[in-house]
């Protein structure tokens, strides 16, 4: 469904798919191979709060650049030690995924391209936010994340980051991306590996 919102950008040699790793990548093989266009991953870390590590309270994507979600950080007292401690953590499994799932291989070049960053779903934006902020830095032409299902307030999140939004769905009331799907299980590494060959 969500492949077929983006019918426009099919067969257009400057455009190139990026899958947040994990759980976006499969969800963006569909969409590079109905758009016949090149795949890649993106990793980017969600940084959870301590105990409820699916709570997202900021994203960290490669280079340290980090988001912060400051209507979880401020009404849970989370303090820049934990947030330090957890961004260090997740830096260190982000740079032990780019070293599996690349293989050697050079992150894509981006530059001057239209790029289609792709996630399975976005609860509170964060993770996406990164995502789009580290894309943006590396200079494409133009920038669409693409999602099945959505909080609206996360996509209103990405409004000046990013230059279209195409979500297929948009729950109200949003509870969890997870309620989108008949399996929604972990995807795991040697998934991502053989989607991205």
């Amino acid at each position: 469904m969500l492949a077929g919102l983006l019918t426009a950008y099919r067969g257009r040699r400057d455009v190139v798919v990026l899958g947040l790793a994990r759980g976006g990548v499969p969800v963006a093989r569909e969409i590079a191979e109905a758009l016949g266009a090149p795949l890649d991953a993106l990793i980017i870390r969600k940084l959870g709060v301590p105990g409820h590590e699916e709570y997202a309270m900021g994203a960290l994507g490669g280079g340290g650049h980090i988001v912060v979600n400051q209507d979880v950080v401020g009404p849970l007292h989370i303090s820049r030690q934990t947030l330090t401690e957890v961004a260090e953590a997740e830096g260190r499994e982000l740079r032990r995924r780019e070293a599996d799932y690349r293989r050697g291989r050079p992150p894509p070049d981006v530059i001057g391209r239209t790029v289609i960053l792709v996630d399975d779903g976005m609860a509170t934006g964060a993770s996406m936010r990164v995502a789009a902020e580290v894309v943006r830095a590396s200079g494409p032409r133009m920038l669409v994340v693409a999602v099945p299902v959505a909080a609206e307030s996360a996509c209103r999140q990405l409004t000046g980051i990013v230059d279209e939004i195409v979500c297929a769905d948009m729950p109200t009331p949003f509870a969890a991306v997870g309620e989108s799907y008949h399996d929604f299980g972990q995807v795991s590494d040697a998934e991502v590996r053989r989607l991205l060959r």
